[in-house]
């Protein structure tokens, strides 16, 4: 048996996440413990600084999660009650819980043939006069199509709101992901590109007012001083980022560029060694869209033959994910949806997510190529 063969391939290695550079990591969470720096102190302060500068953003609030990003941002931004708000149907579930505990409708709607992502043509049919809004998911680091849906929003006047969870440092002609609405959303979860040890989020806004709220919410609706006001018109919650966590990822930022350039990479890697197998349908190559900078999130395939290739994979060491359970969002009918949507029904039956980090060795690259590969020999 080769090297290459006898390499396992896990879909995340969660303790290498941690031992990939543990001595700074330890010293970060030592550091601040140390100082007592445990809710709000200086190292949100750095990190939320960072943050806008990485996006060229005028705020960036850190919060407990990407679920409260939505949910403050969409409270903050006035989302009236029974207000439809349009999401896609290929996406996670914490968008459409947003907007339900923000007192919205979420309405799912169609994704694009060619990428997964919502469609603008398929946003705009859904426009009704009880719509309120339009969130877009920016899905598997790819921007959504938005000089289409920015015209459709313009056109009817409606804001725009982005879950921004899988697209930190993504770009559309120069602009990233989480800078065309109202406001972004991100989620620092563990296996994200750029991820904490735990829960993490933000919202980034250039809307000063949104961006004051939003800070108050997070803590029970205090002040800059961190006091609740006798004349207090703000009802906040608990959504504070950890301090821990927000000193790690104020210092993964210096160097978070290299892990997108590593992702895209491996990407590239797959592309050009998988493209010719015609039964498999793979993301957007790196060069297929001038203007697009893509940082491969996941790396998600397609084929008719989905879970016999991800059985196959196993058996050959390499591990895989069928991203969100295989479950699109209007396919949970329990919850009141009822579209017909056929093509994130396809999506959803069809869709696998090869493993696709910055941890990855060219050894666990390759030997996932040799697998897939196999499988369709």
């Amino acid at each position: 048996m080769s090297s290459r063969e006898s390499l396992p391939v896990p879909f995340f290695d969660w303790r290498a996440l941690y031992a990939e550079r543990a001595d700074a990591y330890s010293r970060i969470i030592s550091d601040t413990a140390a100082m007592g720096g445990f809710i709000l102190q200086g190292a949100v302060d750095a990190f939320e600084i960072g943050l806008e500068a990485y996006l060229d953003a005028g705020h960036a609030i850190g919060l407990s999660n990407g679920t409260d990003a939505m949910l403050l941002g969409l409270r903050a931004s006035g989302l009236k009650a029974g207000a439809e708000v349009i999401l896609p149907a290929h996406c996670f579930i914490a968008a459409a819980q947003a907007i339900h505990f923000a007192g919205g409708r979420p309405i799912p709607v169609e994704c694009s043939p060619d990428d997964g992502l919502i469609s603008p043509e398929a946003v705009e049919a859904a426009i009704t006069p009880a719509t309120g809004a339009i969130m877009v998911v920016h899905v598997n680091g790819r921007v959504c199509a938005m000089d289409q849906i920015l015209e459709i929003a313009s056109l009817h006047r409606l804001p725009v709101f982005e879950d921004a969870a899988q697209a930190l440092g993504a770009r559309l002609n120069h602009r990233p992901a989480g800078r065309f609405g109202a406001w972004g959303a991100f989620s620092f979860y563990p296996s994200k590109t750029l991820g904490s040890f735990g829960d993490a989020g933000a919202l980034v806004t250039d809307d000063e007012d949104l961006a004051r709220r939003v800070k108050a919410m997070r803590n029970h609706g205090s002040g800059p001083d961190k006091v609740i006001p006798a004349d207090c018109a703000e009802w906040g919650t608990n959504a504070r980022i950890d301090n821990i966590q927000a000193a790690i990822l104020a210092y993964k930022l210096n160097w978070y560029d290299e892990t997108i350039a590593r992702r895209r990479e491996i990407a590239a890697r797959y592309d050009a060694a998988l493209r010719d197998l015609e039964p498999l349908e793979l993301p957007p190559s790196l060069d297929a869209e001038p203007g697009r900078f893509d940082i491969f999130q996941n790396y998600e395939v397609r084929c008719d033959r989905r879970d016999e290739l991800r059985a196959h994979l196993l058996a050959h060491g390499v591990g895989t994910i069928v991203q969100w359970g295989g479950v699109a969002l209007h396919q949970f009918r329990g919850l009141g949806f009822d579209q017909r949507l056929p093509l994130a029904d396809r999506w959803a039956a069809r869709s696998l997510l090869l493993p696709m980090n910055h941890l990855l060795s060219d050894g666990q690259v390759d030997r996932t190529i040799d697998a897939v590969r196999r499988f369709f020999a």
